[in-house]
């Protein structure tokens, strides 16, 4: 189990999470952020920070961003675990699931 970030993160990227994670496991995709099934201690200090409460325990994950757990596994497939999300820098790709959301607009 890991926590996943979910759709509220989808085009706005706040960073918070990333400054807070004492293992650097927050990686940054196109157009959302993703934590790092294997790499994650499941310590939460990410969850309490992010602005608009787009992370949650795997198990806890709201019915409507069920696709955001799969998408947030996908991310990962070809990457593998590189050990910290400051030794790769910006990864330039996103789930399939996320690269096909509408753009969002500054609602969140």
């Amino acid at each position: 189990m890991t926590y996943i970030i979910a759709e509220p993160c989808v085009d706005l990227l706040d960073k918070a999470c990333i400054e807070e994670c004492p293992v650097d496991c927050i990686y940054e995709g196109n157009r959302m952020l993703y934590i790092h099934p294997d790499e994650c201690v499941d310590c939460g200090a990410c969850e309490p920070v992010c602005p608009v409460e787009a992370i949650f325990y795997e198990d806890d994950v709201p019915a409507q961003w069920k696709d955001y757990v799969g998408a947030n596994y996908e991310f990962f497939e070809d990457l593998g675990s590189p050990g910290g999300a400051s030794k790769v820098g910006k990864v330039a790709k996103d789930a399939a699931f996320v690269a096909a959301q509408p753009p969002r607009e500054a609602e969140h």
